[in-house]
């Protein structure tokens, strides 16, 4: 959540930080601000609402000086208003803070802290970061900074600057992600690379515990012992216009077109000249898969979905037991986790800090680990035992979409190899499921072509106030994905069911006019789904189905039908996601919903 930048150079900072928080927008967007040192003082400027309302107070008031921080919100601690936004100062403001994260133990610093002296002005946990350097501060903005983070309890990436030492922009992580710009004669930090690529291709990823201390000329990381700490440069390979909307009205309908790629992107680099899966970064022997007793699969949200679709790929194909839990509460449950669990955390960032809690967690239990993750040094993926990466590219759409895509890519390719290693799959069915794949990306790209009759239903439909999905077997995975979808970015009341269950309770609901989007994607589930299909519309259901290309049937049933290509009934799920974005992305667009910047929802969840 929540979005920081930090700016220390030759340059006028203002101007690159509102850049900054332009490409970290989508990590929160209740409030923006930035405060930049200037003559001998910070100055801050801050305010409720999207970064463009900041944009033009700067534009009457601008900001002058080389060194600052900006911060773009989503609240968590104290309604979303002007004081609650960051930065946050010290009382005399000398110091300047803006923090992404929780402050677990803020309640209790605050009470300390009002003891000795110092005054609250906000709702935030963040401003008692401020007081609490100040509080420590001696002359020494590192080891204050040092000190302060030794008391504070949560998760937390924070830049502070303070006017008594103008030279320098500190900065530590804990649990959050936070990456340092390496430059000429400027340095920079901030919450996601997309903030930097104008400037520099060149970065550190911080670990927990570090600081980065930046000067103009130059960076210096220290661990939470205070020694000097050796890293190596990475260096980003993308270029700035994978984080542009390249004419597109929306970013999500940039990355919905740009999921055929993504599949061919993921996909391609694991398959060997002889189309036998190579997984590099997951070297599993025989020996190692028959020493599992089961796999638990772990995410949040989209990635939990794709996760549904793993265990039924991982069954299937490699004939392995899996479970999979929701990561905010695997913990909590004592689950039944041993060495002989092949745990896999999935998460878009990376970030999660639930399913990074739940990797932890996992780990601790003597569990082989394994991370599905889209972004290369985040910290799952640095922390798992092996790591998958789903080269999507960047994502910055809140709703997910080729990042979920290239997951179940994902996922298919593991069990591919999972099944034809233990034995499980013949090499004869292992090809052929290959060789399908291989065209996934061509079949993905004809579905784009249907987006205006999509749209068309989109726009018949975008009063509905309330919608449910159905489906059966894999089906039913899908349609949670396509509800989530759907109340994410419309705002519609959308819940999914299994098809089966609709007569214990939830068809009561199902009334005149009532939307329901129907999975029919399953040859051997098909006559089950026209039955359920049958019963949503004697109620007056107005029903969506989808089916692939040559069944005629659901037309005499369905008031309309979106078709996807013929393909094995394993692998619809891949392209049965597609109709349910764009369906979802048009009916947000004729609500006059903003599509990439859904209400109360932010990217990256990087707090529990």
């Amino acid at each position: 959540m929540c979005g920081i930048v930090g700016y220390i150079g030759n340059q006028q900072a203002s101007s690159i930080l509102v850049e900054g928080l332009q490409k970290l927008e989508y990590r929160g967007y209740d409030s923006a601000g930035l405060a930049i040192y200037n003559d001998g003082e910070i100055g801050v400027q801050k305010y409720k609402g999207r970064l463009k309302i900041l944009e033009d107070h700067l534009e009457k008031n601008p900001m002058g000086g080389s060194l600052g921080i900006g911060h773009t919100r989503w609240a968590t601690h104290g309604e979303p208003n002007d004081l609650n936004a960051h930065p946050h100062t010290t009382t005399d403001g000398h110091i300047a803070v803006v923090h992404n994260g929780i402050i677990e133990n803020y309640g209790k610093l605050t009470e300390w802290l009002t003891e000795e002296g110092k005054v609250f002005k906000t709702q935030t946990d963040t401003e008692v970061i401020a007081h609490l350097v100040d509080y420590f501060y001696e002359g020494d903005l590192i080891q204050a900074v040092r000190r302060a983070t030794g008391k504070m309890e949560g998760a937390y990436a924070i830049g502070v600057i303070s006017k008594n030492e103008p030279e320098k922009l500190v900065a530590v992580r804990k649990d959050s992600p936070l990456v340092v710009g390496i430059g000429k004669e400027e340095n920079f930090i901030a919450s996601d690379i997309p903030a930097l690529l104008k400037h520099t291709r060149e970065v550190y990823f911080l670990d927990d515990g570090e600081m980065a201390i930046l000067t103009e000329q130059s960076i210096e990381i220290l661990n939470e012992l205070g020694q000097e700490v050796v890293k190596e440069p990475y260096r980003v390979t993308w270029d700035v216009a994978s984080a542009e909307k390249d004419g597109y009205e929306h970013f999500m309908m940039k990355e919905i077109h740009e999921q055929p790629k993504a599949i061919k992107d993921t996909l391609s680099p694991r398959l060997n000249d002889e189309g036998f899966i190579e997984i590099d970064e997951f070297n599993l022997t025989k020996k190692d898969i028959e020493g599992f007793d089961k796999v638990m699969v772990v995410a949040c949200g989209t990635a939990y979905h794709a996760g549904l679709i793993g265990k039924f790929a991982l069954e299937k194909f490699a004939k392995i037991p899996v479970e999979v839990d929701v990561a905010s509460e695997f913990r909590y449950r004592d689950p039944f986790v041993t060495d002989k669990t092949l745990f896999i955390a999935v998460s878009q960032s990376g970030e999660t800090a639930d399913t990074l809690a739940a990797l932890r967690e996992a780990k601790a239990r003597g569990a082989r680990t394994m991370a599905i993750t889209n972004v290369v040094g985040s910290r799952i993926s640095r922390e798992a035992d092996d790591v998958y990466y789903t080269w999507a590219g960047p994502e910055i759409a809140v709703a997910s979409t080729k990042a979920y895509i290239t997951q179940l890519v994902a996922f298919y390719t593991i069990a591919l190899d999972l099944g034809l290693k233990n034995g499980s799959l013949k090499e004869e069915a292992y090809h052929r499921v290959i060789q399908e794949l291989k065209g996934f990306p061509e079949k993905a790209e004809a579905l784009l072509q249907y987006k205006k009759d999509i749209q068309f239903l989109a726009d018949e439909q975008f009063n509905s106030t309330s919608a449910f999905y159905i489906g059966r077997g894999i089906d039913d995975a899908v349609a949670k994905e396509g509800s989530l979808k759907l109340k994410e970015i419309s705002y519609i009341h959308s819940e999914s069911i299994a098809a089966g269950e609709l007569k214990h309770g939830t068809i009561a609901l199902i009334e005149e006019g009532t939307l329901v989007v129907a999975l029919a994607t399953q040859d051997h589930l098909y006559d089950k789904m026209l039955s359920g299909i049958q019963e949503v519309k004697a109620r007056g259901a107005y029903v969506i189905a989808m089916a692939k290309e040559g069944n005629q049937e659901i037309y005499k049933t369905a008031n309309a039908v979106i078709t996807i290509p013929d393909t094995f009934d394993e692998l619809t799920p891949i392209l049965s996601v597609i109709p349910l974005q764009l369906l979802s992305y048009y009916i947000a667009v004729a609500r006059g919903c903003d599509v990439d910047k859904p209400k109360n929802l932010a990217k990256s969840v990087t707090v529990e």
